[in-house]
């Protein structure tokens, strides 16, 4: 991303919605607006390979692994607003798991980028899937998306769940309620 050319685009819309960006609050956000765009399309630039960075590990596993909870941040594509919630992420291993922060990573691939969540539960499912060859991969993602609470119909709080499920996850019932009711039961840890 050029960002030079992208703070001389926001230096231009600041003056399109009338305002100054020669004023003492605005003089530098051009660039800032430029870094955090770089960043949050971040995914754009990266590789998936390099991403799980060989962080696959033989495993005699053959049960359902979870993560929960895993934040996600990302941006609509249809507003460029962000949209944020949680991933909850469960895959049944044949033989290779992934390192465990490697689910986040995945999340940030694909979130990083301009998303539809429908889109981003369905690409972190199948790159879970491939990486591992697993059995069956199950995907949640529930989100508040800034589009619905700030503009348009502005409902504050509404969100959007949406799940991808592949292999055992798809095609066996008990296997999917197992792992929903996983995600949905709250232990007492803490640290």
């Amino acid at each position: 991303m050029n960002k030079e050319r992208v703070a001389n685009l926001i230096k231009e819309l600041l003056i399109e919605i009338g305002e100054d960006p020669d004023r003492e609050g605005l003089v530098k956000t051009p660039q800032r607006v430029a870094e955090a765009y770089s960043f949050l399309t971040s995914g754009y630039g990266m590789d998936l390979k390099t991403v799980i960075n060989d962080a696959i590990f033989e495993s005699d596993a053959n049960n359902m692994i979870i993560s929960r909870d895993i934040e996600v941040f990302s941006l609509c594509e249809h507003h460029m607003l962000p949209f944020y919630g949680v991933a909850h992420i469960g895959y049944i291993a044949e033989g290779r798991v992934l390192g465990v922060s490697k689910l986040a990573r995945i999340v940030d691939f694909y979130a990083r980028r301009l998303q539809i969540q429908e889109r981003l539960t369905n690409q972190i499912a199948r790159a879970v899937m491939d990486a591992v060859g697993a059995e069956g991969v199950g995907v949640v993602i529930e989100a508040r998306h800034m589009c619905m609470m700030m503009r348009g119909v502005e409902k504050l709080n509404s969100s959007m769940i949406t799940s991808s499920v592949l292999g055992s996850f798809h095609n066996d019932l008990a296997t999917r309620e197992e792992f929903m009711s996983l995600i949905n039961s709250r232990s007492n840890f803490s640290i």
